[in-house]
């Protein structure tokens, strides 16, 4: 199986719900700001990412899991479902592939703190608002990653895409 969760930059609320996911962050409690800083990719990603797979691991059950930046694009997943289905279709798609959107998970504090870091580059604002974002977030993205699992397993589709609540 294949996980791929995606946000609006790929760095911030996908990148911790891989870290999640993975088992690369504490589900017990909260997350410290070093422990949120030191995930592969956070806060790190420009917009010439976007649209880009990232690899972060593979899980206990031996699945992979990538994460995604749409940008403020609504074609990418759908692209990439409509690529997907066309190798199933082919009989090349071998694997479950589960589209997660983790953008419901993001609070205000995250949204401006990715606003003022990536954008303006200025982040001795971001970054504290980042990490209260994450530190916030924390509930909301282990509920997202265990619901996306769970979907998963339960799924008897090839392809599926999750929206998670957004636009709803």
């Amino acid at each position: 199986m294949i996980y791929i969760y995606n946000c609006y930059g790929g760095t911030h609320s996908s990148a911790l719900a891989a870290a999640y996911h993975l088992k690369k962050l504490p589900y017990d409690r909260e997350p410290t700001k070093n422990e949120v800083l030191n995930i592969d990719i956070f806060n790190k990603l420009t917009p010439n990412d976007m649209g880009k797979l990232f690899f972060h691991g593979i899980d206990e059950d031996g699945n992979k899991v990538f994460t995604l930046g749409r940008g403020s694009s609504k074609v990418v997943v759908p692209a990439m479902q409509s690529v997907c289905e066309l190798f199933n279709t082919a009989g090349k798609l071998e694997e479950q592939v589960i589209f997660s959107n983790t953008s419901p998970t993001v609070p205000l504090a995250m949204t401006f703190g990715g606003l003022f870091s990536r954008r303006f580059k200025i982040n001795f604002i971001g970054v504290p608002l980042l990490v209260i974002g994450a530190k916030k977030a924390h509930p909301n993205i282990i509920k997202l990653v265990q619901n996306t699992k769970n979907m998963a397993k339960a799924s008897i589709g090839k392809i599926e895409v999750l929206d998670n609540g957004f636009g709803k």
